[in-house]
């Protein structure tokens, strides 16, 4: 059996590490927020190229908070992608606006930043560009439309822990960025975690506010806040890993290589790395049009596969309410009928993807040949 992932292999290669920041909080007696989070908010945010980290308890909770911090609320609209994971549309909605969904370029499953323009109205307030996959969008024409607008650039960084943009980390492209932690992303905590990204003073100041019940001391609460604060153990857990996430990305960024080197000239689309990206392949996606066939093939294989996402947002039943029909963002749609991610975590060898991607072409190479009366 190939996994998609091991998380129980990873821990095993820091397990020394781990244990030492664990037994180091659980004898300070100070589990939430306190110093660990402090140094791993500066560790991070330096990682990400910005002046200000603030952690926060889920990534959902990170784009929440930010969306509020930089002042969207009711009346206003965010626009954004249907194709991602639903909490970038449900923060929007949580935070009181109503998103606005644009269409992906299919080749880099980002937004169709031709189409951004078109989509802004007197009630747009924010453009929140999702880094799909581990690859950032195409941010030079987000940022030179949201400038030309006065509009928030927030970015949904949660795939991607140390992806660039012409040489510039994921985090330092907008306004505010945020990242999720959750155990499976290539920084994952042992639970929830997530973090913002600014280098806004003001923005900084409110967001450590908004995730505190809005203490600015204790009892003294000076905005409607929230409970949205780190816990000591993830903060201390993920100072240790943030340490091994640049080797981690080189063996990703190696497997993917290997994976576009054995599936040259299969039947399956291979991820492309835009021109101005370092893709840091959170997730490895192939493209095919017998996606389902291709999943159940590797399945009785013993392979591990994954879909992200089988459903747009805006064909989800929670989301009807937005009003998008079938066919009103095609890109999305195709997308979500082909994609297949493979396994490309780190503890994979390199026989491993050789073994996977050899599955994968004999499973295209069997299944879609045509019968012999067709040719």
């Amino acid at each position: 059996m190939i996994p998609f992932m091991d998380l129980r292999a990873q821990y095993l290669t820091i397990k020394t590490e781990v244990d030492e920041a664990v037994g180091r909080v659980l004898e300070s007696g100070q589990f939430v927020l306190g110093e660990e989070v402090e140094a791993f908010e500066r560790e991070f945010a330096a990682y990400a190229g910005a002046s200000h980290g603030i952690a926060v308890s889920s990534g959902t909770a990170a784009l929440h908070l930010a969306l509020l911090a930089a002042g969207v609320g009711t009346g206003h609209e965010v626009i954004t992608v249907p194709f991602t994971f639903v909490a970038t549309v449900a923060a929007i909605c949580d935070a009181g606006a109503r998103p606005v969904l644009v269409d992906i370029d299919p080749k880099s499953f980002t937004i169709d930043v031709t189409r951004i323009a078109a989509a802004i109205t007197p009630r747009t307030k924010a453009i929140l560009p999702v880094h799909l996959y581990g690859q950032t969008a195409d941010m030079d024409p987000i940022r030179a439309i949201a400038d030309r607008h006065g509009l928030v650039v927030i970015e949904d960084a949660a795939q991607a822990h140390g992806a660039q943009y012409k040489g510039r980390p994921a985090g330092s492209l907008g306004h505010l960025a945020c990242f999720s932690f959750y155990p499976t992303k290539n920084l994952g905590a042992y639970g929830e975690g997530g973090l913002i990204v600014t280098s806004n003073d003001a923005f900084a100041g409110r967001l450590r506010l908004l995730r505190n019940w809005g203490q600015a001391t204790k009892d003294h609460h000076v905005l409607a806040g929230f409970n949205a604060r780190m816990h000591a153990l993830q903060g201390a857990i993920l100072r240790v890993k943030l340490r091994h996430l640049g080797r981690w990305t080189d063996v990703r960024r190696q497997h993917a290589a290997r994976y576009n080197d054995s599936l040259a000239g299969a039947d399956v689309t291979r991820p492309e790395e835009m021109a101005y990206a370092r893709h840091v392949y959170h997730q490895y996606t192939v493209r095919s049009r017998e996606r389902d066939a291709l999943r159940a093939a590797l399945a009785a294989d013993g392979i591990a596969t994954g879909v992200h996402y089988p459903t747009p947002v805006h064909m989800q039943p929670a989301y009807a309410s937005l009003g998008y029909k079938p066919g009103a963002l095609p890109a999305s749609e195709r997308a979500s009928a082909e994609v297949l991610s493979l396994p490309v975590s780190p503890e994979l060898t390199d026989a491993q993807i050789e073994t996977v991607a050899a599955a994968v072409r004999a499973a295209v190479a069997v299944a879609w040949r045509p019968p012999p009366w067709s040719l």
